[in-house]
């Protein structure tokens, strides 16, 4: 059953109700999140060259955001806003910096280099 021909067929009230929990299903399901100062935002759609989140959630946000899915940090990125679809806010990346682990290592790693050294007995 299509959107077009749920119009037909039920109250406008039921479409728009039916559209909310459909959201709200969704943001719930996502883990997707973006953190600015504080402030926590569900992500409502992530893409290569930028993500989305719902208008009424999130403020027009500029500067650095941090990315995560869960508890684990994607990546830094330098946003801005860009546009304004329904009830949704799309922001585009300026740049976008990955999140290691471990900090980068300024040599190149043998190989074939152990892993530990034992002690002598």
């Amino acid at each position: 059953m299509t959107d077009d021909l749920t119009t037909d067929f039920l109250p406008q009230n039921i479409v728009e109700g039916l559209a909310q929990a459909r959201k709200t299903a969704h943001k719930k399901r996502s883990r997707l999140r973006v953190k600015v100062g504080g402030e926590t935002y569900p992500v409502l759609k992530l893409s290569g060259n930028g993500f989305a989140l719902d208008r009424k959630d999130a403020p027009h946000l500029r500067g650095l955001v941090d990315l995560y899915d869960g508890g684990r940090h994607l990546f830094r990125a330098l946003i801005i806003a860009a546009t304004e679809d329904g009830d949704e806010m799309s922001f585009d990346f300026k740049r976008g910096t990955s999140h290691h682990d471990a900090p980068p290592l300024d040599f190149v790693r043998d190989e074939n280099a152990p892993l530990a050294l034992l002690p002598r007995a």
